[in-house]
């Protein structure tokens, strides 16, 4: 039974929650920050061993998430609408979780109130990823597929 004293997650829709809540929501490992592929013919996303410029590679976490669009204009502002397109988000991400009724895992920050967790648990990318800045200039990102799309 949910009441209200049950935490925002459990108590509230995404559509409910305020900003801060929604922000909370990141468990901080690091997955939207990682380039990623299409194929054009399939339609199924292929994630890189390659993060964005601003990811910090120890924390996962943006070094300039305030000011981030500046550097990367195409960056992701996640929202509802998004969270329902978009199918190649990992299915540990919390938004995700909670848009399709699940609750969050037991390493998820909010749950285990220890942002480590994401870490221990191996959900994070922390230490797999290069920097797109470090990339030889003649590198493709083909050639540092993953080997299975995200479903």
């Amino acid at each position: 039974m949910i009441d209200d004293h049950s935490p925002f997650w459990q108590r509230k829709s995404l559509a409910e929650m305020s900003w801060p809540e929604w922000e909370a929501l990141c468990d901080g490992c690091g997955q939207c920050c990682r380039h990623k592929l299409e194929d054009a013919d399939s339609g199924e996303v292929y994630p890189t061993r390659v993060a964005c410029q601003l990811l910090d590679s120890h924390s996962c976490q943006c070094s300039d998430y305030a000011n981030r669009h500046a550097t990367v204009p195409d960056c992701i502002q996640l929202t509802l609408a998004k969270v329902a397109a978009y199918e190649w988000l990992p299915t540990t991400c919390a938004y995700r979780r909670l848009y399709h009724g699940e609750n969050l895992d037991w390493w998820h920050p909010l749950v285990s109130g220890d942002p480590e967790t994401v870490h221990a648990a191996g959900i994070s990318v922390r230490g797999q990823l290069v920097n797109e800045k470090e990339l030889p200039a003649s590198a493709e990102l083909e050639d540092y597929l993953e080997e299975s799309p995200w479903t």
